[in-house]
């Protein structure tokens, strides 16, 4: 293969990590046009859901808005309202909602999962509803977030890898759990 073809292939390695393109490339696009285009809205739904991507294909089509009308928005918008113009589009449920306010706000919005709200509710001893059951559960969660973000001096994705992982590896069925048992 010659290095002009290795060469114009290398520009879709950044989607083997398509987290790091995610947070990196695509967040600082937003930041600059102040909208997504359909391949990055598509790359952050198919990253939280893939098997969500035809449906919301389909819910983006019968709303009759371009992803860039649906996008350009957000900056006019408050935080309930963002999320409430992105449920609104079928196929989109708080976890899509929140990881595409996630890229695009970094600092302001989380990724609404379960595995980060069990381990939010161990290490709190409290328990605080699920996430991704209602925009007003959302918010509790990531008020509640934010709060310990700030307390742990991590930015909201550092504290969702690390409440995430921990789960993953402590929480029910975790790893830790399924290979408890092997020598």
């Amino acid at each position: 293969m010659s290095s002009k073809k290795v060469e114009k292939l290398n520009i879709y390695k950044k989607y083997y990590s398509l987290e790091d393109y995610l947070f990196k490339e695509i967040s600082n696009n937003f930041k600059e046009k102040h909208y997504l285009t359909n391949e990055e809205f598509f790359a952050i739904v198919i990253w939280k859901s893939n098997r969500s991507k035809t449906k919301v294909l389909k819910g983006v089509e019968i709303s009759g808005k371009t992803i860039k009308r649906i996008t350009e928005k957000f900056e006019e918008q408050n935080r309930e309202e963002k999320i409430n113009n992105l449920v609104k589009i079928s196929g989109i449920h708080i976890p899509i909602a929140s990881a595409i306010l996630s890229v695009c706000f970094s600092n302001e919005f989380t990724i609404a999962d379960y595995r980060v709200a069990e381990t939010i509710n161990k290490i709190k001893n409290t328990e605080i509803k699920n996430p991704s059951y209602s925009i007003e559960n959302y918010l509790e969660y990531l008020d509640i977030c934010k709060e310990i973000a700030e307390k742990w001096n991590l930015s909201l994705r550092d504290l969702d890898k690390c409440l995430w992982g921990y789960d993953f590896y402590k929480g029910k069925s975790g790893l830790k759990e399924l290979v408890r048992t092997l020598n």
